[in-house]
């Protein structure tokens, strides 16, 4: 009896042995997604003081980065002293291209974003809040991104100032030759960029709309000067022309140029 229980013994550690090996490696957890990074010149402005506008900055002044063509409303759960005119590198999460993400089983039919999206997104970004902090912080965010849907508003969890090291290379200082270009013939001279772009959440109908742009020496968009929330929301980095000569040099081109927008389904 002994020598069995002894040979029972023994059984029991080697078949949950073979039985872990049968099973292979546990399962790990998934790997938490690396934050949205940008970098840009500092813009902080006094003048906006509605309740959302201080949400975003623990009650401080509004803070922007310029990137190129884009506008970035960073969004602070602390106090953040920031320095206009320097330069920063931001992590975080840019929150239209988040909420986007998740999806809207209405495709924007009933209103951009939703509420429960801005939750979860301040929820992930910035977790342990207390409640009522997590509720107030979801609801600037909501009324911005509804308010101004296609300005990218950047959670952020860590701001650097950006070292002379890191600082993007300045453009040499000229004085560039500019003309301006009709829109009709300014199409002619494209070489790529989408024939349409499908309509964002916040736009389900979508349609047609005439942006104001300047194009470079080298037949790229550099800047947008227009107010219309569906210009902001293109990816004008598709975009690219015949550069356009003026005295045999490369000039740049005032114009405007036609996007359509497909409506969503």
């Amino acid at each position: 009896m002994a020598r069995n229980a002894y040979v029972i013994c023994l059984l029991v550690p080697i078949v949950a042995a073979l039985t872990g090996c049968s099973s292979g490696p546990a399962s790990k957890a998934p790997a938490k997604a690396a934050p949205d990074k940008i970098q840009g010149e500092s813009q902080v402005l006094l003048t906006e003081t509605t309740a959302a506008d201080t949400a975003l900055n623990a009650d401080g002044p509004s803070v922007y980065l310029i990137d190129g063509l884009h506008r970035y409303r960073l969004f602070f759960n602390k106090s953040t002293p920031v320095e206009a005119g320097k330069e920063y590198i931001a992590e975080g999460v840019y929150a239209q291209k988040a909420i986007d993400a998740m999806g809207d089983p209405d495709q924007g039919k009933n209103g951009y974003p939703l509420q429960a999206s801005c939750d979860h997104v301040i929820r992930t970004t910035w977790p342990g809040m207390a409640f009522d902090v997590t509720d107030a912080d979801s609801t600037a965010l909501c009324e911005k991104v509804k308010r101004y849907p296609a300005r990218p508003v950047f959670l952020v969890t860590k701001l650097t100032e950006v070292t002379s090291e890191e600082k993007k290379p300045a453009a040499a200082e000229k004085e560039p030759l500019e003309v301006s270009v009709p829109a009709d013939k300014q199409r002619a001279m494209l070489i790529s960029g989408p024939a349409s772009l499908p309509a964002p959440l916040w736009a389900p109908e979508g349609g047609t709309v005439n942006c104001k742009v300047e194009i470079d020496e080298k037949g790229k968009i550099a800047e947008l000067d227009t107010g219309a929330q569906l210009c902001e929301s293109v990816d004008w980095s598709q975009f690219s022309y015949k550069p356009t000569l003026k005295g045999g040099k490369p000039a740049q081109v005032n114009t405007e140029v036609a996007v359509k927008f497909d409506p969503r389904k």
